[in-house]
């Protein structure tokens, strides 16, 4: 149980780098705004990517996991539905947290968008989410699952207990030192 729980952890945070390489991306490369740090916390990940993968894995994944590709292929618009809905549903309640908590949201220049509500939730990115999600679910996480079955148990332990470690630091230094 511990492994599994050690390898979940894992891919929320391989997750959440991998979403605050995207929003660095999109910042820097598409919008051409500059670089800034698109998380919360100090260091190079966004948990909002991570809870949106964890999402996925388990309530879209089920769907795909171990079929053959054929199959897996048929079930693409349901994934990518899936994806889209549940990724658009956290960001919204995110947005509601973070404003709680904080005074605003990352996103607000979701404003700028034609279709969106409240500057919190707009058509455009959850077209990206669920396409994401797509490349996350067929792409990344069988992935992921092939290295992290690779590791010894003691890397897999050593691993997680240095990244918990790490956010911890982080999260005492943003939320309380800063």
């Amino acid at each position: 149980m511990l492994e599994k729980i050690e390898k979940y952890f894992l891919y929320f945070w391989l997750y959440a780098i991998i979403g605050w390489c995207y929003e660095v991306f999109l910042e820097v490369f598409i919008y051409h705004w500059g670089f800034s740090n698109r998380g919360v916390l100090f260091g190079p990940y966004c948990p909002v990517y991570g809870f949106g993968a964890l999402i996925f894995i388990f309530l879209i994944y089920p769907l795909i996991k171990d079929k053959p590709y054929p199959k897996k292929l048929f079930y693409l618009p349901l994934v990518f539905l899936g994806c889209m809905l549940s990724a658009t549903i956290l960001e919204l309640i995110t947005s509601y947290i973070c404003e709680a908590f904080m005074g605003s949201w990352p996103w607000q220049t979701y404003a700028d968008y034609k279709i969106n509500f409240q500057a919190r939730i707009a058509l455009s990115p959850s077209l990206r989410f669920g396409l994401g999600g797509v490349i996350f679910l067929y792409l990344l996480q069988p992935l992921f699952e092939k290295l992290t079955s690779k590791l010894p148990k003691k890397a897999l332990t050593i691993i997680t207990s240095i990244l918990l470690v790490i956010v911890l630091l982080d999260s005492i230094y943003t939320f309380i030192i800063k």
